[in-house]
């Protein structure tokens, strides 16, 4: 079977709210892997894949070894895997690239494919107002800040990192799900807009300039489609908390579908 689809899924939050409910989770995006890896050419995961996640040096949170498994799997038969950190699962290194073979995107990233241009990211931090999140990214990023958290005890700090994950998700609640609120006022929706359309003015003749044809972001746990001024579509994931949602390209345009699907 020729590989040539793009799948695109977000916000598994795999640990959340218990083992018990992850775990039954856990195994209907496994079935979802082992469907979408029969004919990706890449599968994206666009951040919040675990509700936590940090490396330490000898020690990674226990459990998703049915998940791990299969990304394993699917990349060792020559599916790409790209794997985007979200704001629940910042600290990535490099056990996932070396025990299971994905690629780590720590950046937004723009990439042309059958000539088509994506713009893909989790979505957080990307708004100019939300400075204050991105100072605290930046400290949580900070090499000493990550070695302190290193020193504690896993036990001690993986179950801090979850209380502060359930702070985060109180003090988000307006941000992420919810209703949409408009194009005027959803700030994934602004920056596409206005990414776009910057990218598109410096488009000339001698500055051939990558406009992107879809932005697809996670973070925002609603599932939209919507059309921007100018052509573009920005495409968000919703989650896999209330429904089990992803998005595939065929090598025209995205569409999204819920899992399982009627070809399943």
């Amino acid at each position: 079977m020729e590989r040539k689809k793009l799948y695109f899924a977000s916000d598994f939050h795999l640990g959340f709210p218990s083992e018990k409910t992850s775990i039954i989770r856990e195994k209907k995006i496994v079935d979802w892997l082992n469907f979408a890896a029969k004919d990706a050419h890449t599968i994206f995961l666009l951040g919040d894949i675990f509700d936590f996640w940090f490396e330490y040096k000898k020690v990674v949170p226990k459990g998703f070894v049915r998940f791990l498994a299969c990304i394993a799997n699917a990349t060792e038969n020559g599916v790409k895997v790209c794997v985007f950190p979200g704001n629940h699962d910042l600290w990535y290194l490099d056990y996932l690239v070396k025990e299971c073979g994905v690629e780590i995107c720590h950046q937004p990233t723009t990439l042309e494919y059958l000539d088509k241009v994506f713009y893909l990211h989790h979505g957080d931090g990307l708004h100019r107002e939300e400075r204050m999140y991105r100072a605290l990214k930046k400290f949580f990023l900070f090499a000493p800040a990550r070695y302190l958290f290193r020193c504690l005890h896993p036990d001690i700090g993986v179950r801090m990192a979850q209380f502060l994950s359930k702070r985060s998700r109180h003090s988000q609640k307006h941000s992420m799900g919810g209703n949409y609120m408009g194009d005027t006022k959803e700030y994934l929706t602004q920056f596409a807009q206005n990414h776009h359309r910057q990218m598109s003015e410096n488009q000339t003749k001698d500055n051939k300039v990558l406009v992107p044809n879809f932005y697809v972001f996670g973070h925002r746990h609603l599932t939209l489609n919507i059309k921007l001024t100018g052509g573009a579509t920005y495409i968000n994931l919703g989650d896999w908390l209330n429904t089990q949602q992803y998005a595939v390209f065929e090598g025209n345009t995205i569409e999204i579908k819920s899992w399982p699907s009627e070809n399943t």
